[in-house]
């Protein structure tokens, strides 16, 4: 699942990334509304996590943008504020659900999955990340490339379909730091390239045409071609 979370107190939103991303999930973060709301436009999240109280723009008006705009991503809505009156106005502003604070993380996993669900036709078969012939499962987590499974680490799960999300796209060292590792800042080890080895082995080693490139000095990226 590939999440949106706007959450502009940095605990909190560490605390819930790492979290989403040790259940399996891709995590992208933004500190305030604007930045939520370009996150949210730009690209195609399985479901947002909005709190309500947020700077530069206010988490019910971001949910209102989005739908006037015509984006149905679920979204579930935080907020400290509990009354009847509250969860009513953050319903109708577009949010799916709403969750007050402070919360069980069991609980809000369980009403993502349960958003993400609604969210699919019934007929709808299970979601698939493709890239050349490497298909990922994401709700079974199954790889496979030319149908031969290919069974990653957890991390190498992470770093693979972060990889796929931004196939064709250079992705740099800071954002898999960010995004896979939820560091925030440069270890200086060499836990990606290492990663990255590993992965490359299982997914590259046996096939003919590679799809994991190295750009030196840049980054990774995933494609058919260099």
């Amino acid at each position: 699942m590939h999440v949106l979370l706007i959450e502009d107190d940095i605990a909190a939103a560490a605390y819930l990334a790492k979290g989403l991303a040790e259940t399996g999930h891709v995590v992208d973060r933004a500190a305030d509304g604007e930045d939520g709301l370009h996150l949210a436009l730009t690209n195609q999240y399985d479901v947002l996590i909005v709190d309500r109280m947020l700077p530069k723009r206010d988490g019910l008006t971001l949910v209102r943008m989005l739908r006037a705009d015509g984006r149905d991503t679920p979204v579930l809505v935080l907020s400290a504020l509990g009354e009847v009156d509250d969860r009513v106005q953050g319903l109708r502003a577009g949010g799916d659900d709403y969750l007050v604070k402070p919360y069980a993380f069991a609980e809000l996993l369980a009403r993502l999955d349960a958003l993400v669900r609604r969210s699919r036709p019934a007929c709808e078969a299970p979601q698939t990340l493709r890239v050349a012939d490497l298909e990922l499962d994401l709700l079974s987590h199954r790889v496979t490339r030319a149908g031969r499974s290919i069974r990653p680490q957890p991390r190498e799960l992470r770093l693979l379909e972060y990889l796929m999300r931004h196939a064709g796209q250079v992705v740099t060292r800071t954002m898999l730091l960010e995004q896979v590792w939820d560091l925030h800042f440069d270890p200086q080890t060499n836990v990606i390239d290492t990663q990255i080895s590993r992965l490359r082995a299982k997914i590259d080693r046996d096939f003919d045409r590679p799809l994991l490139h190295t750009l030196r000095g840049i980054g990774y990226k995933l494609d058919e071609s260099p």
